[in-house]
């Protein structure tokens, strides 16, 4: 069975009220987040799930906040001693900008992305301005890009499952490790919404959905399908990635 190392780079961060996050938890406080791009090592290719942003704000006050460093995509993979062109699959989790910011740059990627994503790129609904075309446009173009409507294997030992909590085409990817079955969540949370504190789990509440969802009960209801697929939790925003080299 192929396993995998999973490497969270930090590419990118968003400075906003922790309820972006937890969902009618934490009001009027200041919370920083990381934006994540995974290289997952194993196998026979050069894998990312997610691309980061483009121009990251790098300061020493965000990067005190994560308790790590922010790179560039370029830099972030030169850790790895992978280059841009380097990468043969990127797997999206959904398509807000910040997700998919450099996959141009990837100009040997095929691109695995939900349909209902793309249809949501391309007409967003007002409420949902993190969707920007400019960034998937060329990728399109080429003939990158892979279309998924079901849950399906990427590779073997790489998994995706449809889990819209977040967007309409949210994918969690499941990796298997030596450690078991590792989640990177395809919606926007933080280790709280799986772990609540407890005066939240005192509610009878077992999570906290995501402060942006299309239904908050289905999103609840989707978080604890995932928690219960997965050995290891991968919260697609949880800061205390940003000090790890490789997950598990």
């Amino acid at each position: 069975m192929t396993t995998y190392k999973i490497h969270p780079i930090v590419m990118g961060s968003k400075i906003f009220d922790k309820t972006m996050m937890t969902y009618q938890h934490g009001y009027g406080e200041t919370y920083t987040i990381p934006i994540y791009c995974w290289y997952i090592e194993g196998g026979e290719k050069n894998i990312l799930v997610d691309t980061g942003e483009i121009s990251p704000i790098q300061s020493p006050d965000r990067e005190a906040s994560l308790n790590g460093k922010i790179y560039t995509f370029e830099a972030g993979l030169a850790r790895w001693d992978l280059v841009p062109e380097d990468i043969d699959i990127i797997i999206h989790t959904h398509l807000h900008n910040d997700h998919c910011e450099n996959d141009y740059k990837c100009t040997h990627a095929e691109i695995y992305v939900h349909e209902k994503e793309m249809e949501s790129i391309h007409d967003p609904h007002p409420l949902d301005f993190r969707y920007l075309e400019d960034y998937i446009e060329d990728v399109e173009e080429n003939g990158q890009l892979h279309l998924i409507n079901k849950n399906t294997s990427i590779v073997p030992g790489i998994d995706v499952m449809h889990t819209p909590a977040h967007t309409k085409g949210g994918m969690t990817v499941l990796i298997d490790t030596d450690k078991g079955k590792a989640a990177i969540t395809g919606f926007c949370v933080i280790d709280e919404n799986f772990d609540p504190p407890v005066e939240v789990k005192a509610m009878e509440m077992e999570v906290i959905p995501p402060g942006t969802h299309l239904n908050v009960q289905e999103a609840y209801d989707i978080m604890l399908k995932v928690r219960e697929t997965a050995d290891i939790l991968l919260p697609l925003h949880e800061p205390r990635f940003a000090a790890m080299d490789t997950i598990p």
